[in-house]
């Protein structure tokens, strides 16, 4: 059995899980979230627990799916009742973001602006000019929406000039020396 699978989710106040042919449906504060689970993972609410046992030992790779499945409601149920945010730090001369509406305006060193839409269930913030915040209640969309903006302007190694998440360390290369 799996070591994370193993571990009940526990259900904060307000959140509700219904489980039925194989959906796993989950209500939280924040909004709605559904997943559809394999037959060969078992999911069960007691109490206030939320419970991902095998159902079929025999089925290929069901030890890492008990994990992968234990892990993503778990994901599910803490983004229904707090959100998920990544935030992105924007740098280089005369690079800033705002938002207008649903969209993301990027100013970063193109000859035009570059616009990123929103999708649905997930919202745009900016602090400031050079950071934007991307939060939702679904971790894979916040994720992969941070990532797609981060793909616009990659960072370069030689001044850093470009965007780049809060907790990411750019390592910098050295430039040209000049001759003797």
């Amino acid at each position: 059995m799996s070591r994370i699978g193993k571990k009940p989710i526990v259900l904060p106040v307000g959140v509700t899980v219904d489980c039925s042919d194989g959906n796993v449906t989950v209500k939280g504060a924040k909004g709605t979230l559904s997943r559809h689970v394999e037959k060969c993972i078992d999911v069960k609410v007691e109490g206030n627990e939320l419970l991902v046992s095998i159902a079929d030992e025999k089925a290929n790779d069901v030890q890492a799916k008990h994990g992968l499945y234990r892990a993503l409601l778990a994901n599910m149920v803490k983004g229904v009742s707090e959100g998920f945010s990544r935030n992105l730090i924007i740098n280089g001369v005369g690079y800033k973001a705002t938002v207008s509406g649903d969209k993301l305006v990027l100013n970063i060193g193109y000859s035009h602006p570059v616009e990123v839409v929103a999708p649905k269930g997930i919202s745009f913030a900016c602090p400031s000019q050079t950071e934007v915040v991307v939060s939702g209640i679904d971790k894979e969309l916040v994720g992969q929406t941070a990532a797609n903006i981060k793909a616009k302007r990659p960072v370069e190694p030689y001044h850093a000039y470009g965007v780049r998440f809060k907790e990411e360390t750019v390592i910098m290369k050295e430039g040209k020396k000049a001759g003797k």
